[in-house]
């Protein structure tokens, strides 16, 4: 199966999903999980001959098939009822288990960092000046207030100073302008909004939750979307996707975490495109990732400090995590984190081979096939080694053989 990004006549992004050439988009149907008490242990799977060139690490070399019912189209009722496989890095073993589990696998003195980022609704929808004909932007990027680069559609045909008037959620004009300042190379707009002081207080009325492409609604993202594409602990607002990992936490889980002798502590990376991007270049090293603003505090940087320091495990809450802990990490030679206010952006690019010098664990989502996340999670399964991409694969291949739910509303893998 290949999967592409694509602008669609029905929103900014569709997923295309190619067996051989034909292109199929269908529904996926998955029944829920239901967990059992004595969750089962599998022998450690069989690793794969190794076949990455060690001169040049490519995209193909990430790739794996995925039976598109596979695709979670929608939450579980709960969210801790996700399932959670845990792969042993060392040995390669696998164990099935229960995201209520996952407390079981943490100590007194470990600490959790979860990216706090929380999803705007960042896809607008209104009409052009003049000719009155449709548009739709996603938010990408903040510039400085009421400008941001944007993807348009459609895009190839609009000049500078292009203006449109966005409308609410209902199709109502607002009076709000958006002018085109300027386009890159990639396609993507550069905008200024008017008509608002900030364009962000006015997103609950004319934004919508921007979805993956790959779960399918029939208009848009419903209720429910609203609440469970959104951690419980999000705050700052800034990313176009959720930081999927953290969509497994509740609020027991969390209380759960602290009764267990644990502590968290919080960073924020608002993801964008750098997060879910496609690689396009054959050769990874070629790839240029874009960038993402991020914050990690003092106080974090404190907390990460002690629990190195008394020998417990730092886990990463998700991909963005582990990408905002390790460009601050990367930023000193010293072994400890300077206990200051860290912000800035980063387009670090974590693949194989690549040592980590802050995080000790990873809890993550499955992610697509040949993606960066892909690349970042093979690199986390045997740092300083190209040996990860194999243990991953093969623990991918378990995920489906036993009907894992995958992407953004699927299960959870905890790498250890």
């Amino acid at each position: 199966m290949l999967f592409t990004y694509k602008l669609n006549k029905n929103g900014i992004f569709w997923l295309e999903m190619k067996y051989h050439s034909n292109l199929v988009k269908k529904r996926a149907r998955i029944s829920p999980h239901i967990a059992t008490p004595q969750p089962i242990s599998t022998k450690p799977v069989q690793i794969v001959q190794n076949t990455v060139n060690t001169s040049s690490v490519r995209r193909s070399d990430f790739h794996y098939d995925l039976p598109e019912e596979l695709i979670a189209q929608r939450p579980l009722d709960r969210r801790e009822d996700s399932r959670l496989l845990v792969l042993y890095r060392s040995t390669g073993e696998v164990l099935h288990k229960s995201f209520t589990d996952f407390v079981s696998f943490i100590e007194e003195g470990d600490l959790l960092i979860l990216n706090n980022s929380k999803v705007i609704p960042a896809r607008l929808r209104g009409r052009r000046e003049g000719s009155g004909g449709r548009m739709e932007l996603l938010l990408v990027e903040e510039v400085e207030p009421n400008v941001w680069w944007c993807m348009v559609k459609p895009g190839k045909r609009l000049r500078q100073e292009s203006r449109f008037e966005l409308n609410a959620v209902g199709g109502t004009a607002i009076g709000i302008i958006c002018e085109l300042l300027a386009k890159n190379s990639e396609g993507h707009g550069k905008v200024r909004f008017s008509g608002t002081t900030e364009i962000l207080n006015e997103l609950e009325q004319i934004g919508e939750t921007p979805l993956p492409p790959y779960i399918e609604r029939p208009k848009k993202p419903d209720a429910n979307d609203l609440q469970r594409y959104q951690t419980v602990y999000a705050d700052p607002a800034g990313s176009v996707a959720a930081p999927t990992a953290g969509l497994h936490f509740s609020e027991a889980i969390m209380e759960s975490v602290q009764e267990k002798g644990a502590r968290t502590a919080f960073v924020t990376l608002h993801v964008g495109l750098g997060t879910f991007a496609p690689v396009k270049a054959d050769n990874v090293e070629d790839h240029q990732m874009h960038s993402e603003q991020f914050e990690l505090s003092a106080e974090t940087a404190r907390l990460i400090n002690e629990t190195k320091a008394s020998g417990g495990k730092v886990i990463a809450i998700g991909t963005t995590s582990v990408r905002v802990l390790e460009t601050v990490a990367a930023e000193n030679d010293a072994g400890m984190l300077p206990e200051i206010d860290h912000r800035g952006k980063t387009d670090i690019f974590i693949h194989p081979p690549r040592n980590f010098r802050i995080v000790d664990r990873l809890l993550t989502n499955f992610h697509l096939p040949e993606s960066t996340l892909m690349m970042l999670i093979s690199a986390f399964a045997a740092p300083g080694s190209l040996e990860g991409r194999e243990s991953i694969l093969n623990a991918y291949r378990t995920a489906v053989e036993n009907r894992y739910r995958f992407f953004s509303y699927g299960d959870a893998m905890l790498i250890r």
